[in-house]
């Protein structure tokens, strides 16, 4: 059995295997298929490692675990409390890693299922498409305010409303970026419209997100959200362990009879967080969800999963 650590980089990627006995072998591969081929044409089949989370870490895991190899996807902020370094490098990290294997000590992290990952990437897509659009409808607005105008975007869409901006003193210079930014917003619309009927049917299809749009502030797209990145309720045993992970809980400093409250921990995922606190305003008014159709819970998923319990926690704590 051989022991293996990978630190993972953009172009390159440090290995370092260990065997029981804590002889040591170590190189360097190139960060790609042909990469991890080479690995496991050197090292063979009995092979046992962890690689740190990082972008690309469960496509290292799963096409090393199809190998036959048992790779595991250890926590990067743990594994830096375990083993401080007062020098990091790649092969240092991939030594260490391949230590933490040998000891039967790598801290994992849980890693979504494809499906809940691809709803994931949908939303985030989304997300990103409604960033652009903004940033250039704000772009819009301040080409305008630089000649003491105010025109919301359905103004400036109109027949004849670049004309109507060249009456009022607009140069052409500044016309010709508004249209710009108009012609970049119409597209993005295109993109959107697709995303939009595929993601609110998808959320009303999903038991998990159903359940969440029962909770006030909570609607289709914020409840799949939610759902996908908590993935498995059961993990949490409690509801204080879900804030938790998500981030929610404050920092507290205590020294003998003092103590601190301080800001959000922030240590989750930055798009749970983000769920939960688009909900919470509304939700604290006590006004009830919006939803365009009624949605179909199924009573087997609603007997079995922790979901309900989920969902009934969350609307008598809200907001978290």
């Amino acid at each position: 059995m051989q022991y293996l650590g990978i630190d993972w980089g953009i172009r390159r990627a440090a290995w370092c295997a260990l065997t029981a006995a804590g002889e040591l072998t170590e190189g360097t591969i190139s960060a790609d298929e042909d990469g991890l081929t080479r690995l496991v044409a050197r090292l063979g089949p009995d092979v046992r490692g962890c690689i740190e989370m990082m972008s690309g870490a469960a496509w290292v895991r799963d096409r090393l675990g199809a190998c036959g190899w048992t790779i595991e996807i250890a926590d990067a902020r743990k594994v830096k409390a375990i083993a401080p370094l007062a020098c990091k490098t790649d092969r240092v990290d991939a030594r260490v890693l391949a230590d933490l294997a040998r000891r039967d000590l790598v801290p994992t992290v849980w890693v979504a299922p494809l499906d809940d990952r691809a709803i994931r990437e949908r939303l985030r897509r989304r997300s990103h498409l409604i960033r652009l659009r903004t940033s250039a409808t704000n772009r819009s607005f301040g080409l305008l305010t630089q000649w003491g105008l105010r025109r919301n975007l359905t103004a400036l869409r109109k027949p004849g409303a670049l004309e109507a901006l060249a009456e009022h003193g607009v140069p052409e210079v500044w016309r010709d970026s508004i249209a710009m930014l108009l012609g970049v917003i119409e597209d993005l619309d295109r993109q959107l419209a697709p995303l939009e009927r595929e993601l609110r049917p998808l959320a009303r299809r999903d038991p998990r997100a159903a359940l969440l749009m029962t909770i006030p502030g909570v609607a289709e797209l914020l409840g799949l959200t939610l759902a996908a990145e908590i993935g498995d309720i059961a993990r949490f045993p409690s509801a204080r362990k879900l804030v938790g992970y998500a981030g929610l809980a404050p920092r507290i400093k205590q020294s003998g009879q003092s103590s601190r409250v301080g800001r959000l921990s922030k240590a989750g995922p930055e798009t749970l967080r983000w769920a939960a606190v688009e909900a919470a305003p509304t939700a604290a008014t006590g006004a009830p969800p919006r939803h365009p159709a009624p949605v179909d819970i199924p009573a087997s998923f609603k007997a079995t999963s922790g979901w309900s319990a989920a969902a009934t926690s969350a609307k008598s704590r809200w907001p978290l």
